[in-house]
């Protein structure tokens, strides 16, 4: 087996330490929580420069602060911003396994990887003589992504705020400016509730949904196919659930969907619900009680590429042109506090949260040395 570069170990070290988010085990604390990957961390800074600092989110759960200082004045601040959290997996993910030029195991790609190769950048940058003059570089170990975000949304709201902040993700070393909002909604519709043996004495909620389920996934959904973003493409329409009904022999008074609207730049949760009123309207159909039910902002993201400090992390990794993706990220609630943020890390999306997690160790040798060369250009 070819011998493991320091970032891989360090890697390999932290897929070792469970850190499941506790919303999915919340009875196995042996699992869950980010304390034992940011005390870890915390250990590794000793003798290097560093200061390291909390932020409070929940309970027991607080963003993990590492910070290096200019050797003057600081002007600038530069973020990084992985989280530390992962999902939940059988116990032998948790072993982390070197095969092929791959290690296997849970957060190896989501997003451990990125953890350890901006950890890692950051560590050699401190250990180096030419620390930047006025730019911070403040590394920042998130709670809590897999589930509400809140981890990023605490630091969006209280910051530092910074020039720029690059939130850890598998984008196979793509530099990403834009990816896709989120918006969860709930629609329900009434009846009225009759014996099973006369319908015709009852009106059933599950007919009306499913007339308006028709409506979105076809005429909706087809309007939304004509719209298009540059990176993004088009935007999306998903039926996730539908409830309704309490047994066989009632006409069913209820019915409820949730819906997944995977949103654009520029569209809101307001032009949202317009749009869905007309469509419905045309067809004399209504809900009730429409209500947005992730309980959270998760609008869509878009950076300007022309903006300084992105163009020179394009540079440091080689890359023309910024991409999108369509899923959403801690850099998301960053951006809505004000710092510019962009989405960059090693790894396949395709392999997040598989039964067989795993990242190619190339590539998080790579995205180590792109952002070292990055926090080197710094001033």
């Amino acid at each position: 087996m070819a011998k493991l570069s320091n970032v891989a170990k360090l890697l390999r070290d932290l897929v070792a330490l469970p850190s499941v988010n506790p919303a999915f085990l919340p009875n196995e604390p042996e699992l869950t929580g980010e304390e034992r990957v940011a005390s870890y961390l915390t250990e590794l800074t000793s003798k290097q420069g560093l200061e390291i600092s909390r932020q409070n989110v929940l309970p027991g759960r607080k963003n993990l602060f590492v910070r290096l200082k200019p050797r003057g004045k600081v002007k600038r601040r530069i973020v990084l911003a992985p989280h530390l959290d992962v999902v939940p997996a059988e116990d032998k993910q948790f072993t982390p396994r070197v095969r092929n030029g791959r290690l296997h195991g849970r957060g190896a790609c989501d997003t451990k990887g990125s953890v350890a190769a901006f950890f890692h950048a950051l560590l050699e940058l401190a250990k180096g003589k030419n620390r930047p003059a006025e730019t911070e570089i403040l590394f920042v170990g998130l709670v809590d992504e897999e589930y509400g975000q809140l981890g990023s949304r605490i630091f969006g709201e209280r910051g530092p705020k910074a020039d720029l902040a690059i939130a850890g993700e598998p984008t196979q070393l793509q530099v990403v400016t834009a990816h896709k909002g989120n918006l969860w909604l709930r629609f329900e519709t009434r009846g009225k509730a009759a014996h099973g043996a006369t319908p015709h004495l009852g009106k059933s909620a599950i007919h009306e949904m499913a007339r308006i389920t028709e409506a979105l996934l076809t005429e909706y959904a087809d309007e939304l196919r004509k719209r298009t973003h540059p990176l993004l493409g088009h935007p999306s329409i998903n039926i996730g659930t539908i409830k309704g009904g309490s047994q066989t022999n009632v006409v069913p008074e209820r019915c409820s969907i949730d819906v997944d609207r995977r949103t654009l730049p520029g569209e809101t949760e307001k032009s949202v619900y317009q749009e869905i009123n007309r469509i419905l309207a045309k067809r004399k159909l209504k809900v009730v009680n429409p209500k947005e039910c992730r309980g959270v902002p998760c609008p869509p993201l878009e950076t300007d590429p022309e903006l300084p400090a992105v163009r020179q992390f394009m540079k440091a990794a080689k890359r023309r042109q910024t991409k999108g993706v369509d899923y959403f990220t801690d850099a998301s609630p960053i951006a809505m506090g004000g710092t510019p943020a962009i989405v960059f890390g090693p790894g396949d999306i395709a392999q997040a949260h598989s039964a067989d997690e795993w990242i190619d160790l190339n590539q998080l040798d790579q995205a180590t040395a792109i952002v070292l060369r990055f926090l080197q250009e710094q001033p």
